[in-house]
């Protein structure tokens, strides 16, 4: 059989250039020696999750910390699934928490020597491939039905054999040459194969990045590389592009172990050489005491707007990410203090070859450790982003005051203190820590522990008393004496000698103010609180909080 005419029968157009041309208008990246060239490739659906942002932190660390090159790639094959917005989506919400592409997709940048980036830009390029596979023998025409592949893996299922295009069941692998031209004179479809070398009673040891030495199956199965649209598959587009754009390195999770055999073989029939492959483990969360894989179904926190929505600090995420990612980061971090985290040495054989436990309670720990290290100022930006974007029209109204809500947050986040408070974890939560300073969104709390006419003792007694002016200690000792007017030891000391003498302690009293003014028996300190709402509010709140 003339294969060369009949690679031009299958793929007519002249205007094709050689695989050679591509090789030479897409050379070698000069980079220094180990640098490694990564990507992202999602799916243009709108829909990105946490395990994009954690395959595309590894990405960007491995190739930044290697002097390398970070880019995207849009695997826009299927048309169907396509989203309008899709693609500016995954670039926001990545560098939202920090992950930049130094080349790509809608990405300005002069390293753009790639492209196209989009898949679907990219027919004539792969046409020229598949072209070159059918002259070489490596390929061929498949004119099968949907209900012939439908009725062959009936027969398959029922004989307990592996279903697929492989062996006796690839009818179409060694048609006659006057049946091919018959059918393309018939306009009957077909879609372009891979016609295997492979035989799965032959096993190879492959080296995974992460895993290590696996033992895998050669592959047998006649893949589709090209649909009947001209359009190429997944398999095979992926290899053309890794080799094309010079990708040195594939992380992806381990779910594409089982395809490894057909891209391996891709890439010899080809004749490049593959890129190293790195496959992540899923990340899994604790479920009534199983360990099991985070679903999107069932499990919200697998959404990157979750994250976006609820305000987690964004560099918390990353942080955290890193400790999952690298089991050696936190143990760095404590040595590193205040260092930043792109100056750790990422490895990807230090990531774990088993299931990745994500841990949302750590998180929140971890966001607020990041908040609090953070000035009331950049804290004020970051909330004010959060309320802009899902806060409500309170929220909105009250950050206009910025010196007044940088006044809370300096006493919320303990600024000046002799240590830190971690009281904010989330965007969202920290907003509803300052509610109790405005009037439309304070809610009153008369849930006092003692009788109307102790409660309303106290409150009569300290608004008479109380001075905005008063510096702590003078706020204090006037607390004293009006919990001391009030039948409570004006001294712990005095109360722990002699309790069934007294109501209570001073911080009893004192707690019967907390709640009239903030709401809530637990609050940052309360003369500051009150210096900030200032006196006439104060004063206002002391008087209605009365029973």
């Amino acid at each position: 059989m003339d294969l060369k005419k009949l690679a031009n029968a299958l793929i007519p157009g002249d205007g094709l250039l050689p695989p050679e041309k591509y090789e030479e208008l897409f050379p070698a990246r000069n980079l220094e020696k180990g640098a490694e060239v990564t990507r992202l490739a999602p799916s243009p659906t709108g829909f990105i999750h946490l395990g994009n942002l954690y395959s595309a932190l590894a990405d960007e660390r491995c190739a930044h910390t290697t002097g390398g090159v970070f880019y995207l790639r849009i695997e826009d094959t299927d048309e169907k699934r396509k989203v309008d917005g899709a693609v500016e989506s995954v670039i926001r919400s990545l560098k939202y928490f920090g992950i930049k592409f130094d080349e790509g997709a809608e990405i300005d940048s002069p390293l753009n020597k790639y492209g196209p980036y989009y898949q679907r830009r990219r027919a004539d390029i792969y046409h020229a491939y598949a072209k070159k596979l059918i002259e070489e023998g490596y390929a061929y025409p498949c004119f099968c039905t949907a209900e012939e592949l439908d009725a062959i893996r009936e027969t398959q299922t029922e004989n307990k054999q592996t279903t697929g295009y492989y062996g006796a069941y690839a009818k179409c692998r060694n048609l006659s040459e006057e049946q091919i031209y018959k059918n393309l004179a018939d306009k009957i479809p077909f879609v372009i194969r891979l016609k295997s070398q492979g035989s799965i009673e032959n096993k190879f040891t492959f080296r995974d990045s992460i895993k290590g030495d696996i033992t895998v199956t050669e592959n047998d199965q006649d893949v589709v590389i090209l649909k009947s649209d001209g359009i190429p598959t997944y398999h095979f587009a992926h290899a053309v592009d890794d080799h094309l754009m010079r990708t040195t390195l594939v992380i992806r999770g381990e779910e594409w172990l089982s395809s490894l055999p057909v891209h391996l073989e891709l890439h010899k029939v080809l004749g490049f050489k593959p890129p190293r492959y790195a496959h992540t483990s899923s990340l899994m969360k604790m479920d009534g005491g199983n360990k099991r894989k985070l679903s999107k179904r069932k499990d919200p926190e697998l959404s990157l707007d979750y994250y976006r929505e609820a305000g987690y600090y964004p560099e918390a995420v990353i942080k955290y990410l890193m400790t999952v990612l690298n089991s050696n980061f936190e143990e760095w971090e404590l040595k590193n203090p205040g260092a930043d985290y792109r100056e750790f040495k990422f490895r990807i054989d230090k990531m774990g070859k088993s299931g990745a436990l994500f841990d949302l309670d750590k998180l929140n720990d971890v966001s607020k450790t990041e908040i609090s290290k953070i000035s009331e100022y950049d804290c004020y930006d970051f909330l004010n982003g959060w309320v802009n974007e899902f806060g409500t029209a309170a929220d909105k109204e009250h950050f206009k005051d910025k010196e007044y809500i940088i006044s809370i947050l300096r006493l919320i986040m303990g600024v000046g203190g002799k240590k830190r408070r971690k009281d904010i974890a989330r965007a969202e939560q920290g907003i509803r820590l300052m509610d109790y300073f405005f009037d439309d969104t304070f809610t009153p709390d008369r849930n006092y522990r003692f009788d109307k006419d102790t409660v309303n003792c106290v409150l009569d007694g300290f608004a008479a008393a109380y001075d905005p002016v008063d510096d702590n200690q003078t706020w204090f000792n006037k607390l004293k004496a009006v919990a001391a007017s009030a039948g409570f030891a004006a001294e712990t000391s005095e109360y722990k000698k002699n309790p069934e003498a007294f109501k209570g302690s001073v911080s009893d009293a004192a707690e019967i103010l907390r709640i009239a003014v903030t709401g809530s028996a637990n609050s940052p300190d309360l003369c500051t609180i009150m210096g900030i709402l200032g006196g006439q509010r104060s004063v206002a709140r002391l008087a209605n909080a009365k029973l």
